[in-house]
């Protein structure tokens, strides 16, 4: 029987499809963690527990407090990444860009520096980017604060990874190159970052505009609007043109909150005042959905596993929809949403295992709930120019004498859905075999 793994319902305001990239399970399996290089386990064993209690001095500077944090940092991210990436190189290259930036970032501005390296590596790492793009990204914060320097990183880390840092840096100072942010302009410098710039360079820095945008509290308004617009103009288009869409989501929300706070206040407030009820609903939903698909004979034996994740329109896209159609918040008509991802099962028949079991999701769907004519949209039979492959559904929920918003379900496999949510670039690096440090 098909298992299941329903995730939680993402909350109004909150990041929707945490998403995770690992390749097809037909064939031998790779490991499904990066291991803890040897020397570091060792270490890790030979120091006291954390929570134990002590009646010595602290440890010293690489102490056993220090190996804790490197062995729990570490954990943490590869926990993050997907099996493809777990090889031994990977496993090393990380490490050891944790070991350069964890002593030098620990005490930089308040041991803040090293929260938001960790942040924009947690980014990367659910981006399902390498682990070099990954150490780039720890690195990058070590050397913006003056913790590490680029020889430090090119005698310890490697000549490739300096590589990619020295492009993320040029990258970083790229839009100063316009005088004015209008859209043709704006437009012309997305197209030149992505001919001309490596494209993990590009996905590097927009986890650091994210990290950026999450702290803007810090900085005066006008600076908190300057690089909004920076963002809202250049760098969330630039996400979505990557195929980071849960990034570029969050960049367009923060964005506007920042330029538009009463606008988004507004926007906000009335898809809190919804939170409740749609929570309840989407939980409702995804079970009854679940349940129907669990109990199909078909599905049972050509799908090994099946996931429903819900979410909420996010506050920007709410927006547009509002200033493009002058509706009321009322009439925004997909403000929830599910989306049911299928793992084929794997032997020598099972090429079309994968869209069969969509088109087989798609029909349980038609019989549960009524389907809105004229807006279902297959692009599993005919997948986007850029290979986006997923089934879209809209549905009608409301009920007699209760009115309630279309419902959106998206169908796919897992592999459609890494394609979909790691994008294009992160697809090319595994098409480019550029999977393992050590592979280059």
């Amino acid at each position: 029987m098909a298992t299941a793994a329903t995730a939680a319902a993402v909350p109004a305001g909150g990041r929707p499809y945490r998403c995770r990239r690992t390749r097809s399970r037909c064939g031998p399996l790779r490991l499904h963690r990066l291991r803890l290089p040897a020397a570091a386990a060792a270490a890790a064993a030979a120091s006291s527990s954390p929570l134990a209690p002590s009646t010595s001095a602290p440890p010293p500077e690489g102490g056993g407090r220090l190996v804790a944090e490197l062995v729990g940092a570490f954990n943490e991210l590869t926990e993050r990444m997907g099996e493809e990436l777990a090889t031994s190189s990977s496993s090393s290259l990380l490490f050891r860009a944790l070991k350069l930036a964890l002593p030098a970032l620990r005490d930089a501005d308040g041991g803040r520096a090293l929260a938001r390296a960790l942040a924009v590596a947690a980014s990367l790492a659910d981006l399902q980017m390498d682990a070099e793009v990954i150490s780039a990204g720890i690195l990058r914060e070590a050397l913006d604060a003056g913790a590490v320097s680029m020889r430090d990183v090119k005698a310890q880390i490697g000549i490739s990874t300096a590589h990619l840092l020295h492009e993320s840096l040029r990258l970083k100072h790229a839009p100063s190159k316009l005088d004015v942010l209008d859209d043709e302009s704006a437009s012309a410098l997305r197209k030149f970052c992505l001919t001309y710039y490596d494209i993990r360079a590009v996905i590097l820095e927009l986890a650091l505009k994210l990290d950026m945008m999450r702290q803007l509290d810090d900085l005066p308004k006008y600076l908190q609007r300057i690089k909004s617009l920076e963002v809202m103009k250049i760098y969330a288009p630039l996400a979505h043109a990557v195929g980071a869409g849960n990034l570029s989501l969050e960049l367009e929300d923060l964005s506007f909150r920042y330029l538009f706070p009463h606008s988004y206040d507004h926007v906000d407030q009335w898809l809190r005042s919804q939170e409740s009820e749609c929570k309840a609903l989407i939980n409702l939903y995804k079970e009854q959905l679940l349940q129907a698909l669990k109990a199909d004979d078909e599905l049972k034996r050509i799908v090994q596993d099946i996931s429903i994740q819900g979410r909420y329109k996010s506050r920007f896209s709410t927006m547009k929809k509002l200033v493009k159609d002058g509706r009321k918040p009322e009439d925004v008509k997909d403000i929830l949403a599910l989306r049911v991802i299928l793992e084929p099962r794997c032997d020598g028949t099972s090429s079309d295992w994968g869209p069969r079991a969509c088109h087989r999701t798609h029909e349980i769907i038609q019989a549960l709930w009524k389907e809105v004519p004229g807006r279902t949209k297959d692009y599993i039979s005919r997948p986007k120019e850029n290979g986006y492959q997923s089934l879209h559904v809209a549905i009608d929920v409301s009920e007699p004498g209760k009115m309630r918003p279309l419902m959106e379900i998206q169908i796919r496999t897992k592999e459609m859905h890494r394609f979909a949510v790691g994008g294009d670039a992160s697809h090319s690096l595994y098409k480019g075999g550029l999977t393992d440090p050590g592979e280059n």
